[in-house]
């Protein structure tokens, strides 16, 4: 079974955005809530989630251009400044002119910069162990490895099953969660043809800081963070909380990076009581 078939399901869809076909499913009814998943990820860190969330909103999560299904974006260009214009341009093909979004990691990084060059798009924001202060001594283990200058030309040959077990350890605290099942599941979409060059020029972009501009957030904003995240240090949860206005933080004791997938029941009725609020 090839990737197409084990990781789409009767809600997958697919479009075209300046070329490139991208995988994205719509699950639920009710007020719009985007998910963005984070690097070396996909739309499905985010089943449980839908799950829980799909009989209160209408749930449109994707996978980012160069991950899961999507194809890479032309020129390998992943600044943060085209990232955002393809998610502009992704909403904008469904029609949504406004909607909550909920950003883990990477993916977080981009929501929050949306809330800043786009308030009039954003109801709600949602921080999920989120990227975007820029750290060099916190960097985590696969950027690391794709910012070595040999390690990184050969990424598609480095990237191994348990390799990406290692990762897996590191993002979650409970590691009964690490399963065979999971471990194929990332190693079957980032070692997709052209996901190991899109992280790579991911990886190594040339980023400048704009956390500056985070006192410019207009949207209401959750933020929410395991306690023992080894990728994006609970410091960075509270900076977030003292740099955004109207902004609440929810630390999660006991929970690595991906609140979401280790804890979705909790988190999930976290995030319904703030959409409602």
């Amino acid at each position: 079974m090839n990737c197409l078939q084990k990781y789409t399901n009767d809600d997958s869809r697919f479009l075209v955005i300046d070329g490139s076909l991208v995988h994205y499913r719509v699950e639920g009814a009710g007020e719009p809530l985007l998910l963005i998943h984070g690097a070396f990820s996909s739309l499905h860190t985010f089943d449980k989630w839908s799950k829980a969330l799909s009989g209160s909103h209408q749930i449109i999560r994707l996978d980012l251009p160069g991950f899961g299904l999507s194809d890479s974006m032309d020129g390998y260009d992943y600044s943060i400044k085209a990232l955002v214009k393809f998610m502009t341009r992704f909403m904008d093909q469904l029609g949504i002119q406004k909607c909550s979004i909920a950003g883990s990691s990477l993916g977080g990084w981009l929501a929050w910069e949306m809330a800043i060059s786009k308030p009039d798009r954003v109801e709600k924001l949602v921080l999920i162990s989120s990227a975007g202060f820029m750290e060099e001594q916190n960097i985590p283990l696969p950027f690391k490895m794709a910012r070595t200058p040999v390690l990184g030309k050969v990424m598609k040959y480095a990237i191994k099953k348990n390799v990406l077990r290692k990762f897996l350890n590191q993002v979650f605290v409970d590691q009964k969660q690490v399963t065979d099942e999971l471990v194929d599941r990332y190693y079957d979409l980032i070692s997709r043809a052209g996901n190991p060059e899109a992280f790579h020029a991911l990886a190594n972009g040339k980023y400048k800081s704009r956390s500056n501009k985070l006192k410019d957030i207009t949207a209401p904003t959750l933020i929410m963070w395991g306690e023992e995240d080894a990728w994006v240090p609970i410091e960075n949860g509270y900076w977030f909380q003292v740099c955004i206005p109207n902004s609440q933080l929810i630390v999660y004791e006991g929970v690595g990076h991906i609140p979401m997938e280790e804890i979705p029941e909790r988190t999930a009725r976290d995030l319904r009581k703030f959409l409602k609020s």
